[in-house]
């Protein structure tokens, strides 16, 4: 079995997470879903599982932090600064929160922070892999 990431998210109101999910890109699994949780995919390696708070609760007893908090930061690479630009809006437009930390542009790479529905932090970045052979 190839290595996989699977990113569990307690949210507020799957339906709404879905969509926002599905507005960045990301794909539904049928699969992996029902009315407590979601699977939607990223990548053949990375899936995040939308999780209801009643679901989250069955694998854990620790509190769900508030969404004002940030636990983790996840990033996600794409293939262009414009891409990493429209996600970023798309989230704003979505029921997420763009800009939530100041866009960072280094030359060979480029970030903007997004926060979804629930609080939970991305960041979305694109990096010229060949600028950083070349230094």
């Amino acid at each position: 079995m190839s290595r996989m990431l699977f990113v569990n998210l307690p949210v507020a109101d799957l339906p709404a997470s879905m969509a926002f999910y599905a507005a960045l890109g990301f794909e539904n699994n049928p699969q992996f879903t029902d009315e407590t949780a979601a699977c939607m995919v990223w990548s053949e390696a990375i899936y995040v599982m939308l999780l209801t708070h009643e679901k989250w609760r069955t694998f854990t007893d620790r509190p769900i932090p508030p969404s004002h908090s940030s636990e983790v930061m996840l990033a996600l690479s794409h293939e262009s600064r414009d891409i990493v630009d429209a996600v970023n809006e798309a989230a704003a437009r979505h029921g997420g929160s763009a800009d939530i930390n100041p866009r960072q542009d280094l030359g060979f790479m480029y970030s903007r922070s997004l926060a979804d529905p629930d609080g939970h932090v991305w960041e979305m970045m694109w990096m010229d892999m060949s600028a950083m052979e070349n230094s």
